[in-house]
């Protein structure tokens, strides 16, 4: 990555405008999962060390351009100002006098976290005259929000165009470094391995890592519209109709490279809202009942994943292997996690690429026991169809 990054530039009592991730849940207006907080905190830190006056901005939720009071970044600057045991000032508005007041009373070594950028329709339509307000807060630019550099929004592409260092953070250098390499130079044999509800988010990820893996492993809701593809019945399971005759061509173009489920957890009666299921059983994916719907991969399946994980140096995960949510259906997502940290213990480099699999593993107590879990479900899978995204590309090239 030939661009600058916090390293490059100077920042002793410069004001540095950094764009974070901090889109994080919240209950009764407390953080109640600050992974994302934490993991801005290396260049947070580094900022603040050498003398920064840190002006953090972010996103939460999606409020339309609306003050959306239960979408206020407030509970992060007091969950921020815990972890650092520093004071976190925070401001009541993103841009503006009152922003520009907060910014003004900064000391060096101190740190203000604005409002919810997203309060504004102007910041996801990139708006310059917005981008503009945005930049007179700071001197310098550092983005470390790798699950917006997907976006071509105000914050992160727009506000490039009026200051003249834009740097990566440490976050985005380091998903960077490990999305790049796996994408460029992976240790073989690489397997990948893909779930999730559906493919249509995920045809230009197969397409392109066809061209790099020695396997792809699928699994997940989008399975069953493969097996449909094959002309098997699927009874009740998950199935995008629209999307048989493009899973038909990814199987004629993989070939032996794609390796579907051979066994499939099933059930009469399924109710994700009341986190329920009724009889369950495990068939063979060509003997799914009429009326059943598959919810989890089965034991066989898990072994021969585990097979194939255990052949690998290089595996990216993306997409649990069944809803994982409830617990009786999530063994093969736990299983996948399992084999993953045990890769990794083996000196093998594994990846999970966000979004679910990163609250997979999570869940499944193994995401310090993996080389890397993105911070970008969205940004990761862009990355991995072998797309430029818009937020690094904006960043100031290195002389």
């Amino acid at each position: 990555m030939n661009k600058l990054t916090v390293e490059d530039i100077n920042v002793g009592g410069k004001r540095v405008l950094m764009r974070v991730d901090f889109n994080v849940p919240l209950e009764r207006d407390e953080v109640a999962d600050d992974n994302r907080i934490r993991a801005a905190l290396p260049t947070i830190r580094y900022i603040l060390d050498r003398g920064g006056r840190l002006i953090l901005m972010s996103h939460l939720g999606r409020p339309g351009g609306k003050r959306v009071p239960e979408m206020s970044l407030k509970p992060c600057a007091a969950s921020l100002s815990r972890l650092l045991d520093r004071p976190v000032a925070f401001a009541s508005d993103c841009a503006g006098p009152a922003a520009e007041s907060a910014v003004a009373g900064l000391a060096e070594g101190e740190v203000l976290l604005l409002e919810n950028l997203r309060y504004y329709g102007q910041e996801t339509d990139n708006d310059p005259d917005f981008a503009a307000r945005l930049a007179r807060l700071g001197e310098l630019y550092v983005n470390d929000a790798f699950g917006t550099a997907h976006r071509a929004h105000a914050s992160t592409v727009g506000v490039t165009r009026h200051l003249s260092q834009c740097a990566a953070g440490f976050l985005m250098m380091k998903e960077l470094e490990y999305l790049g390499k796996i994408m460029e130079s992976p240790e073989k044999p690489f397997v990948a391995i893909l779930g999730g509800a559906k493919i249509s988010g995920k045809i230009d990820v197969i397409t392109n890592l066809l061209t790099k893996v020695d396997r792809v492993i699928v699994g997940g809701g989008m399975s069953y519209t493969f097996f449909k593809a094959r002309g098997m019945e699927i009874g009740d399971s998950l199935l995008e109709e629209d999307k048989v005759d493009v899973a038909k061509k990814i199987l004629t173009q993989g070939g032996d490279k794609i390796i579907l489920p051979v066994d499939c957890l099933v059930s009469d009666r399924f109710d994700f809202k009341a986190r329920q299921t009724g009889q369950m059983k495990t068939v063979a994916v060509d003997a799914i009942p009429p009326g059943w719907a598959g919810l989890d991969i089965g034991a066989k399946t898990i072994a021969l994943f585990d097979s194939l994980v255990k052949e690998a140096r290089t595996v990216v995960w993306n997409g649990p292997m069944g809803v994982f949510e409830i617990e009786d259906t999530a063994g093969g997502t736990y299983a996948v996690a399992k084999m993953l940290s045990e890769l990794t213990a083996r000196g093998g480099t594994t990846v999970i690429g966000g979004g679910d699999s990163a609250a997979a593993v999570e869940k499944a107590g193994v995401s310090e026991k993996v080389s890397h879990v993105s911070t970008g479900g969205g940004a990761s899978l862009e990355f991995m169809e072998g797309k430029i995204l818009p937020g690094v590309a904006a960043l100031s090239d290195k002389l």
